[in-house]
């Protein structure tokens, strides 16, 4: 507010009530989040890019950035499932067809490449730096709209999301930081822009609840597509479905856990059906770990299994029986 004041000279003078000093730049007048978050758009900016997909479906758009200066691009399976022609849009206007190189529907990961001169790329952070509580920034193209920045927290840790494939998919990101239709596959980044996660997902009916595939995992999926197209895993060839153990069954053989995984089926020529595994057993225990259900099987049966001789233990006919089956790979 304007207001006139009388000095002591008896001279009116014409005075501001509240008065501020003029800042000599903006940077005086940023606290230490903007120029993070600012610091942090600048660099990992010209590494995210905007991916436009045609295929057998309608086209779409997703998000994706850089993993090296040689043009590999990471982002979601799901934005380039069935696709037939990839373009990769950068910052500075730059147009690239790009290559599907290999894809992994079991953590909705892709890797992909383009090429040309060196590409700024980013950094993985070390998975047991993520802490719950820090500076999360989101870049993508959310709804079309390019280069858009949202900043958060890490909301939470160790999250499991459910992946369209229907495994669930581990080691998994909570944050706040917003995230829309078209930040699928862009980079999660600390407040030293090194990669933390890679956006995934949301929960349309929730406000603030979004998630990002973590680091570790991205990294070790993203080495193994880079390297062979695709990630290898044990497969045993059965369907199951998560049972509980009856409580007669618990007391007479002893039994802690309250769970395991029902065969129902036995695929033909798989690795099930040249063992002693019966259609009607509950597998309780494989490889030394406990099974509780048909995620268990999934997090036992990992490339380091594959072609190995393992342990198994069943529910038969009420009985316990041990004996070992021979992993595949899938």
């Amino acid at each position: 507010m304007i207001q006139w004041v009388q000095s002591d000279s008896k001279e009116s003078r014409l005075t501001n009530k509240n008065t501020n000093p003029s800042p000599s730049n903006d940077d005086e007048l940023m606290d230490a989040y903007s120029k993070a978050v600012t610091s942090v758009v600048e660099t990992v900016s010209p590494a995210v890019v905007h991916l436009k997909v045609s295929g057998n479906r309608m086209g779409g758009s997703g998000s994706g950035f850089l993993i090296s200066p040689d043009g590999f691009i990471v982002t979601n399976q799901h934005v380039v499932e069935n696709s037939q022609e990839i373009s990769a849009e950068f910052p500075d206007g730059r147009s690239l067809k790009a290559m599907k190189i290999g894809e992994d529907p079991m953590t909705d990961i892709a890797v992909l490449k383009v090429t040309s001169d060196q590409f700024p790329y980013l950094n993985f952070s070390d998975p047991t730096s993520v802490k719950v509580g820090q500076l999360a920034i989101a870049i993508g193209n959310p709804l079309g709209y390019e280069s858009t920045v949202t900043a958060g927290v890490v909301s939470a840790l160790g999250r499991s999301l459910r992946s369209r494939s229907g495994r669930l998919i581990e080691d998994v990101i909570q944050t706040d930081a917003a995230l829309n239709p078209g930040n699928s596959g862009g980079p999660l980044v600390n407040s030293r822009g090194q990669l933390i996660g890679i956006n995934t997902a949301i929960i349309p009916s929730a406000q603030g609840i979004c998630f990002a595939v973590g680091s570790g995992t991205a990294e070790y999926v993203i080495t193994r597509l880079m390297k062979n197209g695709f990630v290898k895993r044990g497969y045993l060839g059965i369907a199951g479905q998560n049972q509980s153990v009856p409580n007669r069954l618990k007391i007479f053989n002893k039994l802690e856990q309250n769970s395991g995984v029902l065969v129902v089926e036995i695929e033909q020529s798989s690795p099930a059906a040249t063992s002693l595994l019966r259609k009607g057993d509950m597998i309780l225990t494989l490889n030394e770990q406990t099974i509780r259900s048909i995620d268990d099987m999934h997090r036992t049966l990992d490339e380091s299994t594959i072609q190995k001789e393992l342990p198994i233990r069943v529910l038969r006919e009420g009985s316990l029986r041990t004996f070992r089956i021979k992993s595949g790979e899938i």
